[in-house]
């Protein structure tokens, strides 16, 4: 990350997932990088997406600031249920829980984490997305809470954007797409087809690195392109 300051600090949401852990690992060999603060729904103090208050009991006992913050947190299987391809197949509480992990979690760590996040310098707010969540892209259809859930996601991440840039006009927010990645998540859809964490970690490190702050949020893949909203 070589448009951070030298020395920067990084705190990593959903460190215990595949690319969570791949993005601890990559920034840990970042010589410029002073810290890496990995975060896992027990460490340092357990908490959950869907409870606001253990979330503002987290950012509490953490001590700032952050010049990175990569949010890794997201599920595509929800207590046991999939994501649905046909209209039959669609529950309630299925899609309220899919909005509550995905979506929802997101504005909660924005609300009480962004305030750690260095001020009067460059800083960035990463979050992990999926293409999915595109509602231009659309053109196979099915999967409706992981697609509605991301959609509200990448909303949610570009109205914080506009409102975070007046305090800190230097800082980039960026809503990732980190391909199909080898992960408990994808796995029982694609199984072993798919990219390494690593290297789609090492695509969306050099992506964000080049992002410039605009005041918006940016949809992009670890291939640097961006993604229509």
């Amino acid at each position: 990350m070589l448009h951070l300051r030298d020395g920067y600090r990084a705190l990593v949401i959903g460190a215990s997932g595949a690319i969570g852990q791949a993005f601890c690992d990559a920034l840990r060999r970042d010589t410029r990088c002073a810290a890496v603060v990995p975060l896992t729904r027990t460490h340092p103090q357990p908490w959950d997406l869907r409870d606001e208050a253990s979330i503002a009991a987290l950012a509490m006992s953490m001590t700032g600031p952050f010049h990175l913050v990569v949010d890794a947190t997201g599920a595509l299987t929800i207590d046991g249920r999939g994501p649905e391809k046909r209209l039959p197949d669609l529950d309630a509480n299925g899609l309220v829980a899919s909005l509550q992990v995905n979506a929802i979690g997101l504005l909660l760590l924005l609300r009480h984490l962004s305030p750690m996040m260095a001020r009067g310098e460059r800083v960035v707010w990463a979050k992990l997305s999926a293409r999915v969540g595109s509602i231009e892209d659309n053109r196979k259809g099915g999967w409706y809470s992981y697609r509605m859930a991301k959609a509200a996601l990448n909303q949610g991440l570009q109205t914080a954007a506009i409102e975070l840039a007046r305090q800190r006009p230097a800082l980039v927010v960026a809503a990732l797409q980190p391909g199909t990645v080898r992960s408990p998540l994808s796995q029982p859809f694609v199984g072993d087809a798919a990219t390494a964490p690593a290297e789609s970690v090492a695509g969306l490190l050099s992506a964000l690195d080049r992002l410039e702050p605009t005041g918006r949020a940016h949809f992009v893949d670890h291939a640097g392109q961006s993604i229509p909203w």
